[in-house]
């Protein structure tokens, strides 16, 4: 990554401090969080800390200043900076004063000892870096199990008091609800379906500190929609109800599989060093780059006009998705392909078929997959095309004039050339309906 001149040393800053750092929280910082993001970044949050009692709010310090505290050229700086960011230990704001930048470096509060320990994400980390043994020093001379309470039988204040009467319907709709789900990046809307398909009672897996789980999972191993699934039916246990710990092993052993690494190590992200990504020109990219931004859900509510997609439907692509382990913009541009073949009718056994053929190809993207369709069917549509050899038995030969080749050679290309622009008529109306829906459907 490129940060040279991203901070310069005359650029301006102040501290402040979000809230009190909990007991303990040194220890953390030295044997826990240091391990993770080195001792630069840890240099630099402890330098912080304490020039919040040194710093004048009036001026700004400068960051040649910090250079000089901590005896590290700007660039690093920078790069412990980020670290500090990203493990969630500092929040940066920018602003400009005299067309000088100037910034806001506010400390976050650390985990103490023992609450780094609950962290799942960060606890995961630790032992990758730490290892066995010494991962498990730390956690016995940190971690205080606390002894089983019971359940907890405490009065929320909705039990106790009520601001409204509610109506019929909400008294309906039960007590599970959905709103913890739009503050994560995986539809636990779709795992709450497959739960229910599967006769599992999804408020006992969908917990809020399971759901926490899962993300953090996802996050940390950077799984798909289905693979977290899979890993979540392997962690059941006989109950009904989410084991954490096969739950991460299971996650573990999915990532293993797929990446086949050694080990799971924070490291600096390298920036990209392709070029940004081009405005779609033809029908035919803004149809891949669609696909590969929507789910397979949506897709089908964009082809049928905004209208909510079947549960039959939504079963039978589950369960092709999952059992091939098909990215969701191959499955895409699965469900076009078998939707235009079929009139649109959803086939299984005809989806099932191609996606077996597709997941031996190893496709990844959108693109990926629509290329190969099309090679696919020219294949399919020439291995069936009558050949030019047949010839009744009775078939004598004779001299043919040459006028009279030329003259059906060019009939030939212009019977090609026609069918072509059939073919290229056909596809493109096909494309400007797709589009037409979608664009329908966002409006809607």
């Amino acid at each position: 990554m490129n940060v040279i001149g991203k901070v310069l040393p005359v650029d301006g800053y102040y501290v402040s401090q979000k809230r009190s750092l909990p007991t303990g929280f040194e220890k953390s910082m030295t044997h826990l969080y240091q391990p993770l993001i080195g001792i630069e970044a840890v240099s630099l949050f402890m330098t912080l800390l304490h020039d919040i009692d040194m710093q004048n709010m009036e001026v700004p310090q400068t960051h040649h200043t910090l250079m000089n505290y901590l005896n590290m050229p700007l660039d690093e700086i920078y790069r412990a900076r980020l670290k500090l960011e990203g493990i969630g230990l500092l929040k940066t704001y920018e602003r400009l004063e005299n067309d000088q930048s100037v910034y806001l470096y506010e400390l976050q509060e650390p985990f103490s000892p023992s609450e780094f320990f609950k962290d799942e994400m960060l606890l995961q980390l630790l032992y990758y870096h730490l290892g066995d043994e010494k991962f498990n020093h730390l956690k016995n001379r940190f971690y205080k199990k606390q002894p089983h309470k019971g359940q907890d039988i405490t009065a929320a204040f909705n039990d106790v008091f009520q601001t409204f009467h509610p109506n019929d319907r909400m008294m309906d709709e039960g007590e599970y609800s959905e709103e913890d789900s739009t503050a994560y990046s995986i539809d636990f809307t779709w795992i709450k379906k497959m739960l229910e398909q599967r006769m599992i009672p999804a408020k006992n897996i969908l917990t809020s500190s399971n759901k926490r789980l899962i993300v953090q999972m996802m996050k940390l191993y950077e799984l798909e929609t289905h693979e977290v699934e899979k890993s979540m039916l392997w962690a059941l246990t006989d109950e009904n109800t989410l084991h954490s710990e096969e739950f991460k092993n299971a996650c573990h052993d999915v990532f293993k599989s797929k990446y086949q690494t050694a080990a799971v190590k924070l490291t600096e992200k390298v920036e990209s060093k392709q070029k940004p990504k081009s405005i779609p020109k033809t029908q035919e990219e803004q149809l891949i780059q669609h696909l590969e931004t929507i789910s397979p859900k949506q897709l089908l509510e964009d082809l049928s006009g905004g209208n909510h997609a079947s549960e039959q439907d939504m079963r039978v692509i589950r369960e092709v998705m999952t059992s091939q382990g098909l990215p969701s913009p191959v499955m895409n541009v699965l469900i076009h392909f078998v939707l235009l073949q079929s009139n649109m009718k959803l086939s299984r056994a005809y989806m099932e078929k191609i996606a077996s053929h597709w997941s031996r190809a190893n496709l990844k993207t959108a693109k990926e997959a629509m290329g190969f369709a099309k090679t696919e069917k020219n294949r399919y549509q020439k291995s069936t095309a009558p050949s030019k050899s047949s010839y009744p038995k009775n078939y004598s030969k004779e001299v043919v004039p040459d006028w009279f080749k030329d003259r059906k050679n060019k009939n030939a290309k212009k019977a090609s050339v026609a069918n072509n622009n059939i073919n290229a008529a056909k596809e493109k109306e096909e494309l400007d309906a797709l589009l037409k829906n979608i664009s329908n459907s966002n409006k809607n």
